[in-house]
């Protein structure tokens, strides 16, 4: 089995985020391989990995890193795969506002899609429906979870029912 999706982080200490689109990609059967892999400190297996994906049957890569973020972007200037970038809530962050930036402000003709502060589960959704566009199952499977959080949301007013306050109407 070849990985479809590559998730890749600045290091390990990133996997508590990015292992949530790994779970989201287990849920939907989707094959995906992960790696660590620094911008800054090594730049030649980072190019290595992103001028390769596409021949290795890589169709999208989510990358994470928090602090000065670039790996999302240098990859992204080194390959034809759309990437999603997760900006990182780092040890060595600006209360994120760093990643988010670095990850965000790419310039013209090289794209990086960013989600949310720590939003790697987001990014797998995102992923997900990228994919979908060329897949008659996988469309079905993401039809299927987004039926599922709408009917997450209807359970949620349904609990909300039996919460009592003085002056609440419904």
């Amino acid at each position: 089995m070849n990985p479809i999706v590559s998730i890749i982080m600045g290091s390990t200490s990133d996997l508590p985020v990015m292992e949530e689109a790994a779970k989201l990609f287990d849920e939907f059967e989707i094959p995906f391989e992960i790696h660590a892999l620094s911008a800054h400190r090594t730049p030649d297996l980072v190019a290595d990995f992103a001028k390769g994906a596409f021949d290795r049957g890589v169709r999208v890569i989510i990358a994470g890193a928090g602090g000065a973020a670039h790996l999302p972007g240098v990859v992204a200037a080194m390959t034809i795969c759309p990437v999603i970038g997760v900006p990182i809530k780092s040890s060595n962050s600006i209360d994120g506002w760093d990643s988010i930036l670095s990850i965000l402000q790419m310039p013209a003709g090289i794209p990086v899609a960013t989600v949310a502060l720590n939003g790697a589960r987001n990014a797998g959704i995102l992923a997900v429906q990228m994919l979908a566009t060329g897949d008659a199952a996988l469309q079905e499977k993401l039809v299927a979870f987004k039926g599922s959080l709408a009917k997450k949301v209807v359970k949620a007013n349904e609990s909300l029912k039996e919460v009592s306050f003085k002056f609440k109407t419904n």
